[in-house]
């Protein structure tokens, strides 16, 4: 027997505008690049036996993730709320500001306030 969970209170997720920016920029790569997979997809289908075709099997399930992504994308575009300007108090943190933190060592960190589809782990973001 399943339990019941009530359904998530809309929320409305804040990004800010090189966040928007480099998201709708990603779309846009991926409608080409699904392009480029799609004719790959086709030659690779046009060499015969697909069940043993290496080639095929990559190049299906590669476009599989790509349109996973662009319709995680065209969804998500839409709902995002684009957050430009700080608050006028300067003495609360808010989406997109700078926070410094000093740990027991006094040792100072530096975090950013964002939304999780700015996130970016690689480049320390």
């Amino acid at each position: 027997m399943a339990r019941y969970r009530p359904p998530a209170p809309p929320k409305s997720p804040y990004i800010s505008i090189s966040g928007f920016a480099r998201l709708q920029t990603e779309l846009k790569q991926r409608w080409q690049l699904r392009k480029e997979v799609t004719a790959a997809l086709s030659a690779a289908a046009a060499e015969g036996d697909r069940s043993e075709n290496a080639e095929y099997i990559y190049r299906k399930k590669q476009l599989r993730e790509i349109d996973y992504r662009i319709r995680y994308l065209q969804k998500r575009l839409p709902e995002l709320t684009i957050v430009d300007k700080p608050p006028h108090n300067s003495e609360q943190v808010f989406f997109g500001a700078w926070v410094t933190l000093e740990d027991e060592r006094g040792e100072q960190h530096r975090y950013r306030i964002m939304g999780p589809d700015e996130l970016d782990p690689g480049a320390g973001l």
